[in-house]
């Protein structure tokens, strides 16, 4: 994850999409909004403390915000690759986890290109490859991670055959039973505009948080992946922009 992103929660979708890049001009069918709160603070961060910031803020935004709503299930998926969607799905899921006495796994959905072992450095365990083609309860596949209340369902060992059935009922009984193990479930996918695995499991979570890289996220990338939520009727929540910096120094962000 790069030094600052951004959660975008406007209440007009024009304002939104003004803000996402110069590449992206305004039109009405973009980004839906999440409930209305503060207005996001535009700083520059360092790492650690965009970790926290803002991660937090996104944790009290979709998670902890509204008591009568509830979002146990939870994906994340970039536009395009490598604008940061496994790094924010992770320090969103710690941030979770810290901040909850609710149990928290992160799933890795990713199987083309998986990276949440690496990025809370771990060794590679049977994971959602197995839970597919495999018996036993759902909770032995996944790892406790230093004896906390956060958890990793890691891609594990990828075959064709597990492929093939992320548009199966394996996968909806799979994670019917996340739901009864575990408080929370935050899943990292592929790209949307590079394949589809989005999209099954967006249809049997709670939502959708879209990442977007600022000056490089295209228009016509961001409409091509939303409108294949949308036709999916699965639940936008938001977008998060990443890599955004600011000319103005921090300390001046801090009066305003």
């Amino acid at each position: 994850m790069s030094k600052n992103f951004e959660l975008l929660q406007e209440e007009r979708r024009e304002e939104i999409e003004q803000q996402l890049s110069p590449s992206i001009p305004a039109t009405a069918s973009s980004f839906p909004s999440l409930e209305r709160g503060d207005d996001v603070r535009r700083q520059t961060l360092s790492f650690d403390q965009a970790a926290r910031e803002e991660c937090l803020k996104l944790v009290q935004r979709v998670f902890l915000g509204n008591p009568a709503v509830l979002r146990q299930v939870i994906v994340f998926v970039g536009i395009d690759r490598g604008n940061g969607c496994s790094q924010l799905c992770a320090e969103t899921a710690r941030a979770l986890a810290a901040n909850t006495s609710g149990s928290v796994c992160v799933v890795d959905a990713d199987f083309r290109n998986p990276a949440l072992t690496s990025i809370f450095r771990v060794s590679r365990h049977r994971g959602l490859a197995e839970t597919l083609v495999e018996d036993g309860g759902v909770r032995q596949f996944a790892q406790q991670l230093k004896s906390s209340n956060l958890w990793l369902l890691s891609a594990g060992g990828v075959t064709s055959s597990a492929l093939s059935m992320l548009n199966s009922d394996r996968l909806r009984v799979r994670m019917h039973e996340l739901r009864k193990e575990f408080t929370y479930i935050l899943i990292d996918t592929p790209a949307l505009n590079l394949y589809a695995d989005a999209v099954p499991l967006g249809r049997i979570a709670d939502g959708v948080i879209v990442v977007l890289e600022a000056d490089a996220t295209r228009r016509e990338s961001a409409l091509k992946g939303l409108e294949s939520l949308r036709e999916a009727n699965i639940d936008v929540l938001g977008a998060v922009l990443n890599r955004r910096t600011f000319p103005i120094p921090d300390f001046i962000y801090r009066r305003l």
